[in-house]
């Protein structure tokens, strides 16, 4: 076989686990290519070498141009491409997930097809709001008003700690400035929320529209993840610039989100949260990725088989004596 020209791409044994690599890396207006096995940024002030094989996620900024061999050198060494908005805050699309392994996929698949299961992890999901309490009598329509109760309290209570003036949630979602200012804070605060949640999950290999809570929307899973930290981090981050009167209230809203998301180690958090609600039972490691580089060619489902090997012709062999064990 003659030798195919350019540079090689790297063999899968070369690439580095999750948990070897560096989480992201974010760029802006530069140009992305690619030299040999590593990624170039180059802005006026230079290039920099970015070995692909180290690289998580690639966040792509404003101004950004990536090239055809940039993005080839991505796919083939597993690294998430994702185009987002300032310093990481808006989601755009993404390229390729890291997760080379469907575990988590197939668990929230599991998780969201009966309603039993359904209703395990809608219970874990209000039960990370309710501390201390036991959300696992509750129905979805108790736990539904209970939250209800919780982000109407929230409001009331932010309200009073900045002196804004606050008659409900209320906006358009095709006319941003038809709201008052804390509601036009509020949505700039939670659409950044979204961008940031969807980022997370896609790069897990999850799927964004298989939710719990929340149904009949691509983006489903993301509401639902979304959902846990609002509270926390949206709401008060939005009466605050309410309060602040900021001229220009949505971009001032995305950079209050990356900051916050910054210093409070957010990505990490999202993604233990996630493991924890899918996977409840595994390891507090992140170790869905560990066997990726054996399950290369990943399986064939076999009925009540289970499990076979893939790869092989099954014409003259009982699939039952290569169940994997």
């Amino acid at each position: 076989m003659a030798d195919v020209p350019g540079v090689r791409p790297p063999e899968i044994a070369e690439v580095l686990r999750a948990s070897d690599r560096l989480t992201f890396i974010y760029v802006e207006h530069c140009v992305v290519n690619r030299d040999a096995n590593a990624i170039t940024a180059t802005d006026a002030r230079g290039t920099v070498h970015i070995p692909a094989a180290t690289l998580g996620s690639l966040l792509l900024g404003p101004g950004t141009t990536v090239t055809h061999a940039a993005m080839s050198l991505l796919a083939e060494s597993r690294s998430t491409c994702v185009w987002v908005g300032e310093q990481g805050v808006r989601y755009y699309c993404h390229g390729a997930t890291l997760a080379r392994s469907t575990k988590l996929l197939e668990a929230q698949a599991r998780a969201v097809s009966t309603k039993r299961s359904r209703m395990k992890v809608a219970r874990a999901m209000y039960a990370m709001r309710f501390p201390g309490e036991d959300t696992s009598g509750l129905t979805m329509q108790q736990l539904l008003g209970k939250e209800g109760t919780r982000v109407r309290r929230a409001y009331a209570r932010e309200a009073q700690r900045t002196g804004v003036d606050w008659r409900g949630r209320s906006y358009k979602v095709t006319d941003f400035d038809d709201a008052d200012a804390v509601n036009q804070a509020l949505s700039a605060v939670n659409t950044s929320l979204y961008g940031v949640v969807h980022s997370v999950i896609v790069s897990l290999g999850c799927s964004p529209g298989l939710g719990f809570v929340h149904t009949g929307n691509d983006r489903s899973f993301v509401y639902d993840i979304a959902d846990l930290y609002k509270v926390d981090l949206t709401i008060p981050l939005a009466f605050e610039l309410a309060a602040a009167e900021h001229p220009d209230i949505g971009t001032a809203a995305r950079r209050a989100v990356r900051d916050q998301m910054r210093s409070g180690r957010f990505m990490e958090r999202c993604v233990r949260d996630i493991r924890q609600l899918l996977l409840p039972d595994a390891e507090p490691v992140v170790t869905e990725f560990e066997d990726d580089l054996a399950a290369d060619t990943g399986a064939l489902w076999a009925g009540g088989a289970g499990r076979v090997a893939s790869g092989r012709n099954y014409g003259a062999v009982s699939v039952v004596d290569e169940i994997d064990p």
